[in-house]
């Protein structure tokens, strides 16, 4: 039997993340038919609403509401528990973001609902519905299933393929608003200051250009900024990089950084800690560059190149130049 399912869309800035689409490709599977429901939280939803109908949105929410266009956990968990109620759904999914990671776990204690994080994969077996998700720092996975109430999980970005969209499909849309009163928010966001990006959502990138202690200071990181632009990538680092003050924290990767899932991940100057592993360790292609060759990321690695980075990545970046004209 088919299950109502509600994803909450996730958006940066005002725009969909690829995880949404994501969702919607597992929200998909789990419905076997049944409605598959979106709801997004902001202002200019209605933008959302072609490409969301188009990768398998049967019935899409808007609550364009001004104060959930800047995140505060008292403002979204609130929204949310409207929205469930609203729906109630048979499935709940949402991805696995700094938004999921925060709220998630809020929503399911509320409810009392059990919460599958992170899950890598989601299998249909004669209608019960199975989640992957890794353990141990991504040195294992584990298979779980809810047997009964509603099925809560977060998904990892970039694990799940997502379904071909299709033009033809339509979708009901409803405008809900919810008032929030002030008392019930502790906290208020009066200015938000960014720091200058590529522009790129780590977290997302389908290339990744990584440095760790190797890349020696800030200055280091030019090289790899300079292969990142050239691939259209997204840069990272290792957490002895960032402890170093070569780059800012923001880009760490690892077990206590972001877990990134790219289809290619370059390691430039970093030994492979298992730390930094668990947060990189699903990457369909690692390309590590080391100048010993005894560094333990060439266990882990595809293909392997010992030199020296500041050597290497200049020439790589320029080989790359021929052969991606557009670049």
């Amino acid at each position: 039997m088919g299950k109502k399912v509600l994803v909450f869309a996730d958006r940066r800035d005002g725009d969909l993340r690829q995880v949404t689409l994501e969702s919607l490709a597992a929200a998909r599977l789990i419905a076997e038919g049944e409605k598959v429901v979106v709801a997004v939280l902001g202002t200019n939803a209605q933008k959302e609403v072609d490409i969301l109908t188009a990768y398998g949105a049967d019935h899409i929410l808007l609550m364009e509401e001004d104060y959930l266009d800047t995140y505060t956990t008292d403002a979204y968990v609130l929204a949310w528990q409207h929205v469930i109620d609203l729906v109630q759904p048979d499935c709940i999914l949402t991805g696995h973001t700094t938004v999921g990671k925060d709220v998630a776990p809020r929503i399911a204690a509320h409810y009392g609902l059990g919460l599958i994080s992170d899950c890598t994969s989601i299998d249909l077996e004669n209608h019960e519905i199975i989640y992957t998700r890794p353990i141990y720092a991504g040195k294992a996975f584990i298979k779980k299933v809810i047997p009964s109430g509603v099925q809560f999980a977060t998904i990892r970005p970039n694990n799940i393929s997502l379904s071909p969209p299709d033009a033809s499909r339509s979708a009901t849309t409803e405008k809900i608003s919810f008032q929030m009163k002030d008392d019930l928010l502790r906290t208020l966001v009066t200015q938000v200051v960014k720091k200058a990006t590529s522009g790129i959502d780590l977290s997302e990138a389908r290339i990744v250009v990584s440095g760790g202690r190797g890349v020696k200071s800030e200055e280091g990181f030019k090289p790899l900024q300079e292969l990142a632009d050239v691939l259209g990538a997204a840069v990272g680092a290792s957490r002895g990089a960032c402890d170093a003050g070569y780059c800012d924290y923001a880009l760490q990767i690892g077990q206590t950084g972001k877990v990134v899932t790219p289809d290619l991940y370059i390691a430039c100057g970093i030994s492979g800690a298992i730390q930094h592993v668990a947060g990189m360790s699903s990457s369909k292609v690692i390309v590590a560059i080391n100048k010993d060759p005894d560094a333990p990321i060439f266990q882990i690695s595809d293909y392997g190149i010992v030199g020296d980075l500041f050597e290497v990545v200049p020439l790589l970046t320029k080989e790359l130049k021929k052969l991606l004209p557009s670049s």
